[in-house]
């Protein structure tokens, strides 16, 4: 922490589900002036990545400081396919540690870290009630409608997705007009609402505080007519990868894009990318809001503010919506924003080293004097507060997801340069990140080189072990690099894909690739 700053700041911290860190590139269309101003006055951090794109597993990562292999939470909480409802025994989250150093804690929102505890049972006094929810089986939603027609064929309707025998869904929202559009938004009547009323009291308890506000954006959430009203499908520019045929993708990437989102049109694809950024929109006006009581009730000096999200969205990238299996970067970059005008120096700094959701624990714990727990995931990011780059700082980035409600395994190991994304579940994916940012390109597809057919050893004969599928020699030096650091980080993780069985162990190189000094 700063020399300059001994007492301990406040911290209010705005989550959000579900919004992409591309709306805050310098240029993006999406208008977002209370991020722009929290940037100018704090530190951008371009490079956050969560562990996996779904909220639980994420959530509990950013308020324990530790990975799913770890914490325990590896799908949604609520949902009977979860592989636990809770944490695992022993984790401690960061709210804790604040309550134990006296500071005041409180709660709006979305929880989803756990399905067997409230924000209450962890330290938080909850401003908006949550309830766990009994994890019902789904075949009753379905047994209640049994006897529903399923028509042969179906005339569709603008934006919506066909999908008999569930139910259809929609692409995007719709826009609410009226002088109360904006205060009936659901979030802003159970996040920001009951925010903004307890922060003056917050401010007469002499004491520091913490406040987590936490919302969700969905691409079917309705948005205000004047948020709405900033964008112009017409004029939308898809995504550079949003024509992606993905033939050398995996096949459940394709299945996903044709069956599901790829039912749209063009137009409706702009309508669908315009709304989304009129959903962040709104929740730069939730921001907003919060740092006017700030200013309001005299606490933004000494309050550490945090926007960040627990995951990100395709937003039609490679024609793609919401979030899911496909390893691509619009799921997994989320925004971090950070501003504290009493303890952040040189402010307006954008800071692109790779941080993780596991890294605000533990700052929030140091801010508060209290002492990091050792073994953390996550590191505190307390140098970079102070224009300070730690010398050891990680230099890639690793994911572990088990593919949301479906089980589908799979590992990404990322540096500035490249990204290996390892597939259980098909064949693996190779991105060189500098000549194709896009991530368009799969240099790992087995049918972009020749391959060796087949049953075509001769025992005696010495041949150099040859993974499916072969790569160039230049390529096969990434995979191999970037195999070895895939599974140095899943040991020092404790991670649970190393079960050699043959049917299962179906990735090029086994956990000794990154654990044998091969210099």
């Amino acid at each position: 922490m700063s020399k300059d700053c001994p007492d301990r700041p406040n911290i209010l911290i705005l989550l959000v589900d579900q919004m992409q860190a591309e709306v805050l590139e310098s240029g993006h269309p999406c208008r977002t002036p209370n991020l722009d101003r929290l940037g100018s006055e704090g530190v951008r951090f371009t490079r956050t990545f969560g562990p996996s794109p779904h909220c639980c597993p994420a959530r509990a990562t950013f308020m324990s400081g530790l990975y799913p292999s770890r914490h325990g939470v590896f799908n949604n909480v609520s949902n009977e396919t979860a592989f636990q409802h809770g944490l695992n025994a022993g984790v401690r989250l960061f709210s804790e540690h604040l309550k134990d150093a006296g500071y005041n804690l409180q709660h709006a929102g979305k929880w989803h870290v756990t399905n067997e505890e409230t924000p209450a049972d962890r330290g938080w006094e909850e401003l908006s009630r949550y309830e766990c929810r009994f994890v019902d089986s789904r075949r009753r939603l379905f047994r209640e409608r049994a006897g529903e027609t399923i028509p042969p064929t179906k005339v569709r309707e603008r934006g919506q997705i066909h999908r008999p025998g569930w139910g259809d869904t929609e692409a995007f929202g719709r826009a609410v007009d009226g002088p109360d559009a904006y205060e009936s938004m659901h979030y802003y009547k159970q996040a920001i609402r009951p925010a903004l009323e307890a922060m003056p009291e917050l401010a007469s308890r002499g004491a520091p505080w913490a406040m987590c506000v936490s919302t969700d954006m969905v691409p079917e959430s309705p948005v205000p007519k004047e948020l709405a009203d900033l964008y112009n499908p017409a004029t939308v520019q898809l995504p550079a990868s949003f024509s992606d045929n993905m033939a050398d993708k995996p096949n459940v990437y394709r299945k996903m894009r044709n069956q599901v989102w790829g039912q749209i049109g063009v137009d409706e694809a702009k309508a669908a990318v315009a709304h989304y950024w009129a959903s962040c929109s709104l929740q730069d006006r939730f921001l907003g809001d919060l740092l006017d009581k700030l200013e309001e009730t005299g606490q933004a000096d000494n309050t550490v503010v945090l926007f960040v999200g627990d995951h990100g969205d395709c937003n039609l990238a490679h024609g793609l919506q919401q979030m899911g299996i496909p390893a691509f970067r619009e799921n997994y970059n989320v925004p971090a924003v950070v501003r504290w005008p009493r303890g952040i120096k040189t402010p307006g700094r954008v800071v692109d080293e790779f941080v993780t959701l596991a890294d605000f624990a533990p700052t929030f714990i140091e801010l508060a004097n209290g002492e990091v727990p050792e073994g953390l995931t996550g590191r505190s990011l307390v140098p970079f507060l102070d224009a300070e780059t730690p010398g050891d700082w990680p230099d890639a980035w690793f994911s572990q997801t088990k593919g949301n409600e479906c089980y589908f395994t799979q590992r990404i190991a990322m540096t500035k340069t490249w990204k290996y994304v390892c597939n259980w579940f098909d064949f693996d994916e190779l991105y060189d990140l500098v000549n194709d940012p896009h991530e368009m390109v799969n240099l790992a597809h087995p049918d972009r080189y020749p391959q060796q057919d087949a049953y075509t050893g001769t025992p005696g004969t010495e041949l150099p072990y040859v993974p499916w599928p072969r790569l160039p020699d230049h390529l096969e030096a990434v995979r191999r690099d970037m195999m070895g650091r895939m599974w140095r980080f899943a040991e020092r993780e404790q991670d649970i894909v190393f079960n050699q069985f043959p049917p299962v162990a179906m990735v090029p190189y086994g956990p000794l690739i990154g654990m044998v000094d091969e210099s």
